[in-house]
């Protein structure tokens, strides 16, 4: 038998030989990725190129058609309390009949079944966790009164609540002002560099890059995993989409470019992927797992 690699051995998230597709249509396969705490992965490809899928796979909303899927050592699972999660900004109705803490609170006993945690005990980690993420102020607002930032935030509260090993984020940036955008940043980064590893996908790398370890990129062609500086190439990219691709550094940010799009990563006629509604209650209140329905996708580039 093989000796284990010094990476799959600290690893606490391995894919091995991972495939999943729809209707007879591969969206990625032979995926073998592992990932160390604290590293920073961010995960870039066109409209349903697997992104969001991915996510569900670890988030054990899907399975995969081939290969495996751990966290910290044991097959990815729906509910797993090793697994936060961070969805895509999306407003929550005004009348949603919760204060910002209640939203934060799922993210500790929302999952769970019979005795709830103490009452106190609660109030008091709820606070630390508002205070963490900069949310102190409106604590006892109600959360549809809020910001799409001040939401996001909330979020990222119930995603740390359990104090994840893996921490997945689903374009957590998306629709957010640059203010708010710096402020989620921030967070995640933080929580990197405490040893939680963090899969980020995103179509704009450019507010992140800067924290980047490697890159995932997945498209039509297959995948590349490595640092941005090798996988965001033109040779790179053009073998995977199969057509001429220029990738651009301008003003310290990276343009791709071809014939068919400009600034995007979003190749023409490519289905979304099928929608797979998440049922772990401590998703709870805003989070879903977005497929790639994105019509725009931005630039991708390094931060001046």
């Amino acid at each position: 038998m093989a000796a284990e690699s010094p990476a799959a051995a600290r690893s606490v998230l391995s894919l091995r030989n991972a495939g999943v597709g729809f209707h007879g249509r591969s969206l990625w396969s032979g995926l073998d990725l592992d990932l160390s705490p604290g590293e920073f992965l961010a995960v870039l490809g066109p409209n349903g190129a697997g992104k969001s899928t991915l996510l569900k796979v670890l988030l054990g909303l899907q399975r995969l058609d081939s290969g495996s899927a751990e966290i910290a050592g044991r097959p990815a699972r729906r509910g797993s309390s090793r697994v936060g999660y961070i969805p895509q900004q999306a407003d929550m109705p005004a009348e949603t009949p919760l204060r910002a803490r209640d939203v934060v609170a799922l993210g500790l006993d929302g999952h769970r079944y019979g005795i709830r945690m103490h009452r106190r005990r609660m109030r008091r980690r709820v606070d630390e966790l508002l205070e963490k993420v900069g949310a102190s102020d409106y604590a006892d607002e109600p959360v549809g009164l809020l910001s799409g930032g001040e939401q996001q935030r909330l979020r990222a509260a119930q995603a740390l609540a359990s104090e994840p090993t893996v921490l997945l984020c689903d374009e957590p940036l998306h629709s957010l002002d640059l203010h708010h955008q710096q402020g989620v940043t921030r967070l995640i980064r933080e929580q990197a560099e405490s040893g939680t590893a963090v899969v980020f996908v995103t179509h704009e790398i450019n507010p992140v890059v800067e924290h980047v370890d490697r890159v995932l990129y997945l498209a039509p062609g297959g995948h590349r995993i490595g640092t941005t500086e090798a996988v965001m190439r033109s040779e790179v990219l053009s073998e995977l989409y199969g057509a001429p691709i220029d990738v651009i550094e301008h003003r310290g940010r990276l343009v791709v470019m071809s014939q068919h799009f400009e600034g995007h990563h979003c190749a023409p006629g490519h289905r979304a992927e099928e929608p797979l509604a998440p049922e772990d209650p401590r998703v709870g209140v805003g989070p879903h797992v977005h497929d790639d329905d994105h019509q725009s996708h931005g630039e991708h580039g390094r931060s001046a």
